[in-house]
């Protein structure tokens, strides 16, 4: 299995993902620069966190627009596994591989700490490590981390079970608590906190590495 690492001009938690991937889950990964488009030799590509483009218009509004989307729009069509952290889910979102979009902080306020995550889905390649109620802390760091949805895309979330995270302590005011989220075919997962800075002990947490492990088991039982 192989995993692409995705870099956007203001990408800066990409060598973060490279890192765990590589020395952490021990797996074959590369850096994708954004003007590439050939994805097939890919298992899982990663979208992560940082400022694309420099977050004008709207975080991740020019990045949607790179050579790259395209090819990662039909590799997810195709049941690719996508992932986008922070400023990749915020990439997903414009996009439209996700539903919803993103406002400022609730405080108006960049936000940079470790917070409390629930795990609401298991059932998921992103997520079938955990327990459903088990209780994660892995930190935060944006800006505009306050997801947004209406009433009827909130109660088909929820009656699709779309939803795997939730803060325990919303930091952002994020609709329904809201970190995380998967599509309907599930091999697409938003969320804005970073499991990559919590999965070596070094970090104080490795509740962030059950994402990984949980997307190489997925993807191994899906090879045999």
């Amino acid at each position: 299995m192989r995993f692409g690492v995705v870099v956007f001009p203001g990408s800066n938690c990409d060598q973060d993902c490279f890192n765990v991937i590589q020395n952490v889950m021990k797996q074959p990964v590369e850096y994708v620069w954004h003007k590439n488009t050939k994805l097939d030799h890919f298992d899982c590509v990663i979208i992560p966190g940082g400022f694309s483009y420099g977050d004008y218009l709207r975080c991740g509004a020019i990045a949607r627009f790179s050579p790259i989307m395209n090819s990662i729009i039909k590799f997810a069509n195709d049941g690719g596994l996508v992932i986008g952290i922070c400023n990749g889910f915020q990439v997903l979102l414009e996009a439209g591989l996700l539903p919803g979009a993103m406002l400022r902080n609730k405080n108006l306020h960049f936000i940079c700490k470790f917070v409390e995550l629930k795990v609401e889905a298991t059932d998921t390649p992103f997520s079938s490590g955990y327990k459903k109620g088990q209780v994660l802390r892995i930190p935060i760091a944006h800006n505009e981390g306050n997801y947004y949805i209406d009433d009827k895309g909130l109660a088909e979330l929820k009656n699709n079970n779309q939803i795997v995270f939730r803060y325990v302590d919303n930091p952002n005011g994020a609709v329904d608590d809201i970190a995380g989220i998967v599509n309907k075919n599930r091999n697409v997962l938003g969320m804005m906190p970073h499991p990559e800075r919590s999965s070596e002990q070094e970090l104080t947490s490795v509740d962030g590495l059950g994402v990984f492990t949980s997307i190489v088991e997925w993807l191994e039982r899906r090879s045999k």
